[in-house]
């Protein structure tokens, strides 16, 4: 009776880790036979890690990462992609969103920029971070319909909150006058915050996309002087998985 109302009384305070521990503990024999200190330094235990791994779910969902299950531990150093293994080790401790610094990746189409973004993404969550993708079109868009609706200032808030922006398809589509400068409204809010940008075009050629040169100058002198670029090379991998795919079940 004791332990059904400890176990209720866990639930009460949403210690739900410990009371599943608790429940494990009186079916296993074994742990009948450790110390008051050492059963409680498990029941403790396994909160934290409960409470991590909702908290990791729950980043995840927020994130709304294109490819959910894309992760560091997986990505392919081939020869013929540019990527620096040191460099992506670096990023994988979290410092630079801690430093408020960016990750620009360039490169054609396929080559998994979206893909190492959304990795760098998952990396974050796991360290607590909160993260948001969004594509460039489909996140102007969203603006222009906040202005109509009364909630830009509110979306600013939000997207300014985050600590990793993912800006997915960096100049794929051209911007109007209005989408140049909210997309300066974002960036500039998050002065302090990190972004990672996915695009075909090289850095270069920014400027040119943005086609309006006061604008240009205040959103890449906020994005570029404190980033690590990576520019992906090589082949599509997705005319790579094709052939593949082909070759393994011919018609």
């Amino acid at each position: 009776m004791l332990t059904h109302n400890t176990l209720d009384q866990l639930r009460t305070l949403k210690l739900d880790g410990m009371a599943r521990a608790l429940e494990e503990q009186r079916t296993l024999p074994a742990c009948h036979e450790l110390s008051f200190e050492d059963r409680l330094g498990l029941l403790v235990d396994r909160e934290r890690s409960w409470r991590d791994s909702r908290r990791l779910d729950r980043l995840l969902r927020q994130a709304k990462l294109k490819h959910g299950d894309a992760c560091l531990e997986d990505v392919h150093y081939g020869a013929s992609r540019g990527l620096d293994k040191r460099l992506i080790a670096g990023l994988a401790d979290g410092d630079w969103i801690r430093q408020g610094q960016s990750v620009l990746l360039t490169g054609p189409t396929g080559v998994g920029k979206t893909w190492l973004a959304c990795a760098l993404g998952q990396q974050a969550c796991r360290q607590g971070f909160s993260v948001f993708y969004q594509r460039v079109p489909r996140l102007t868009e969203s603006l222009h319909m906040a202005h109509a609706d009364g909630s830009f200032g509110k979306l600013l808030t939000q997207l300014a909150r985050t600590d990793v922006l993912l800006l997915d398809d960096w100049g794929m589509t051209p911007l109007d006058q209005a989408g140049r400068h909210d997309l300066l409204e974002v960036i500039d809010d998050r002065s302090t915050r990190s972004t990672i940008i996915t695009s075909q075009l090289p850095i270069e050629h920014w400027h040119a996309w943005l086609n309006d040169p006061t604008v240009a100058d205040a959103i890449l002198d906020r994005l570029v002087h404190r980033a690590h670029r990576i520019a992906l090379k090589g082949e599509s991998l997705r005319r790579k998985t094709q052939e593949k795919i082909k070759t393994t079940n011919p018609s």
